[in-house]
């Protein structure tokens, strides 16, 4: 049993042998029949962990057939889609309200398919207000249920720890902090990190930050052209990056952009790069930029760059400082180890409830794994231009660009440490230890007491 993983209540984890990693290894050249493994995606983002996952099992056993829903990636390690991911990825109440009816049929179509294909697994990914509802119904059958991404019961709405225990086997979490309110309920749960800490592009770190830049520019026209005649004259590169939403860009960037405006008073050499997700969303940047002066318009480059994997993660890597919104864009700029000041706004109302009910007193993901307030937050009405300028000419120096820095590079190498756990193993050794029954079916029975007696007789 690994040391992060809550135990089973009646488990006997000091009987949990290697053998059962090398048992599964073999389950190929032992099994009577494939391994059934039902595994539904919610969203885009749910489509690449799924993928990840459905490798590493694929990696271990090859006759694993894979039944329910999810995106490209996903069919691309073997899955056959009942159907489209999109049909589920619904945000807000009132566009659920309205899909209502359909999402229950596709529970219902979701649910007969598993029944014919007799599933001996479920891997819910993320959209837990979905997916718990599956597995509450598959659970009580036999089924092996597992959440890959806790629903945020850490932050708020503890009382759902019921639902959850109801309804799986076993939650996998992206960060450790998520790990102690399944401790306190004794529910199984492990941190198996977030899928950013495998897939961070670590020549990004290793090489020399103007080298970051010349490369950057190099292979991109719009930044040639911005660049051309200034690049000896820059005197920081801020990245830029007001969220991925629209209503997130109307209520971000125009703060943002005051802040920009005082900061070019004080340094009309700072240059700014803002790269967007797509060419929609950068024309929404640049509707807003085009509405402010000449000097803050000339100041900024906006930038979509659909040639480049992982395009804004090359702008962080390449900049002195990031300005951003709360986020996974947090996370990534603290794996790429670059000073950051986290500015957001949200309406009044939602924020007066949602500070009521969260019960952790920070919004990035830097400050909520550190515990500490070691980046800058801008919140509400401290997310003024003044605030934003002070702040951000404040981290410039090179004093507290070091200690953040240093605070930054410590909370990375933490979480690492900490998030260590591979998820296929994870669900695997927690299957043997919760349903040894099921062995029988892939013909281990035999091999598992034939080990035991050996032993014995040595």
């Amino acid at each position: 049993m690994t040391e992060s993983a809550t135990p089973h209540p009646n488990a006997d984890v000091t009987s949990v042998p290697d053998v059962y990693s090398a048992a599964f290894d073999e389950l190929p050249n032992v099994a009577a029949s494939p391994l059934i493994i039902g595994i539904v995606a919610g969203e885009v983002s749910g489509d690449s962990l799924g993928a990840d996952f459905m490798q590493q099992m694929n990696n271990l056993r090859d006759d694993i057939i894979w039944v329910g829903v999810g995106g490209a990636k996903m069919q691309a390690q073997g899955l056959q889609s009942i159907f489209p991911l999109s049909r589920l990825a619904v945000m807000g109440l009132v566009e659920v309200v309205a899909q209502l009816p359909d999402l229950l049929k596709a529970r219902r179509d979701l649910l007969a398919a598993f029944k014919a294909a007799s599933i001996e697994w479920f891997i819910g990914i993320d959209a837990p207000d979905f997916n718990l509802r599956v597995a509450k119904k598959l659970k009580p059958q036999g089924v092996f249920c597992v959440q890959y991404v806790s629903p945020s019961i850490w932050a708020w709405r503890e009382s759902r720890i019921h639902n959850i225990m109801a309804a799986t086997n076993l939650v996998l979490c992206l960060f450790p902090f998520e790990l102690p309110v399944y401790e306190r309920y004794g529910h199984p749960a492990i941190c198996v990190g977030h899928p950013l800490l495998r897939t961070i592009d670590q020549t990004l770190l290793e090489t020399p930050i103007n080298q970051r830049r010349s490369e950057l520019v190099w292979h991109n026209d719009g930044l040639q052209q911005f660049f051309i005649d200034r690049f000896d004259e820059v005197s920081q590169l801020i990245c830029v990056m007001p969220g991925s939403r629209r209503s997130e860009i109307t209520a971000i960037l125009p703060l943002m952009l005051d802040g920009i405006q005082r900061l070019l008073l004080l340094d009309p050499k700072l240059c700014f790069i803002i790269p967007t997700v797509d060419q929609n969303h950068q024309y929404i940047v640049q509707d807003v930029i085009d509405k402010r002066s000449e000097q803050l318009r000339a100041a900024i480059v906006v930038v979509y760059d659909d040639s480049q994997p992982a395009f804004s993660q090359q702008a962080m890597a390449a900049s002195d400082v990031v300005m951003l919104a709360s986020g996974t864009a947090t996370l990534e700029a603290m794996l790429l180890e670059r000073p950051m000041v986290v500015i957001y706004q949200l309406n009044q109302l939602t924020y007066q409830i949602a500070k009521r009910l969260v019960k952790v007193p920070y919004v990035a993901l830097p400050n909520i794994l550190a515990d500490s307030a070691i980046v800058p937050e801008l919140i509400q009405e401290q997310a003024s231009g003044d605030n934003i300028c002070r702040t951000v000419m404040r981290l410039l120096q090179p004093r507290a660009y070091a200690e953040q820095l240093k605070a930054l590079i410590e909370t990375k190498e933490l979480l690492q440490q900490q998030s260590n756990h591979d998820p296929a193993n994870s669900v695997i050794e927690q299957w043997f230890i919760q349903d040894r029954g099921s062995h029988q079916s892939h013909g281990l029975n035999e091999q598992e007491n034939q080990d035991t007696e050996d032993n014995y007789q040595a």
